[in-house]
């Protein structure tokens, strides 16, 4: 029986936790998430003690990070994590008129970002006889507009290790066909992706492991991936808010999408990240994207389509 990852709210020395249980594809009760607890007030500083935010004593040759690169193309913003030397996540707007162009990613090659100090990049000969696809985040089929914004899609800050057959060349690539078809159906689309390092049960432990790529090793790969999507259309107040996380594995084409289909909260909590907090997430701002159309992939369109990636 085919098993997938989800995700549950639990509770660990007194903090809201994510962790990662396998369960069969059947449908199973999701858990609530339980309430974080109330932070414990602030106290006043005391005469003759340094404020909180003054750090002079203890950072005076240095702040050391950590350093998330904050990076901006023409059709992407991103941010880059140096000790993992992927991508924290990589964020787009999609719309019918900005998906439009006639770059093709034959003309595109791999390169190395210069704008990473050296020390902290991931480079071209990490993936060489890998066993892993540079998988894109930002796909190249949503740059099409021009070859500047095409050629901006292969720095390897826009890229992570994948699985190549039933993921990357599949799976994946029918999922980033699915986020591209639903300006058929909304006027602007907004998508963040990006790697996960979830936690496996091995025993009575929760463990996380990953491989690194490399050599020396240099680059991580994630056990798994998300997409996060926002879609609005303009004739609607509303919005309609999906998350999605699929492992880094082959998954056959035989399984639905909604496997992979989970609550925003869940899938932040895993991430430590926080998307579209501008939006108000109450009854009648927002609705599942899949009570707004159907959330399944057409595993042919991509084909079609593979050379204009």
């Amino acid at each position: 029986m085919h098993r997938i990852v989800t995700f549950v709210a639990g509770t660990l020395l007194g903090g809201g936790v994510i962790y990662a249980v396998n369960r069969p594809t059947g449908k199973q009760a999701v858990q609530p998430v339980q309430p974080a607890q109330s932070a414990q007030p602030v106290q006043p500083v005391q005469p003759g003690k340094r404020a909180p935010g003054d750090t002079s004593e203890f950072l005076r040759y240095g702040y050391p990070g950590p350093v998330s690169d904050f990076i901006v193309r023409s059709r992407y913003a991103a941010s880059y994590n140096r000790a993992l030397r992927n991508p924290n996540w990589v964020a787009e707007h999609l719309t019918r008129e900005n998906l439009q162009g006639t770059a093709d990613r034959a003309d595109s090659e791999f390169h190395e970002d210069p704008d990473i100090p050296s020390s902290f990049r991931a480079l071209l000969k990490d993936y060489y006889r890998s066993g892993y696809d540079r998988g894109h985040m930002c796909p190249a089929a949503d740059a099409k507009k021009d070859t500047q914004a095409m050629n901006e899609t292969f720095f390897l800050t826009n890229i992570a290790p994948q699985v190549g057959k039933g993921f990357n060349r599949n799976y994946w690539a029918s999922l980033e066909t699915f986020v591209r078809d639903l300006t058929k159906s909304f006027d602007d689309v907004y998508c963040i992706s990006g790697p996960l390092y979830l936690p496996q049960k091995e025993g009575d432990k929760w463990m996380v492991r990953y491989e690194v790529i490399g050599n020396p090793p240099n680059v991580a790969v994630p056990t798994h991936f998300f997409k996060v999507i926002l879609a609005k259309r303009k004739n609607e107040s509303g919005f309609a808010i999906g998350a999605f996380a699929l492992p880094n594995k082959e998954i056959d084409n035989s399984v639905p999408l909604t496997n992979f289909s989970f609550p925003l909260e869940y899938v932040e909590k895993a991430a430590g990240l926080k998307f579209f907090d501008q939006v108000e997430r109450k009854a009648g701002v927002v609705a599942p994207l899949c009570s707004k159309i159907q959330c399944t992939l057409d595993h042919d369109a991509w084909k079609k389509k593979r050379q204009q990636k």
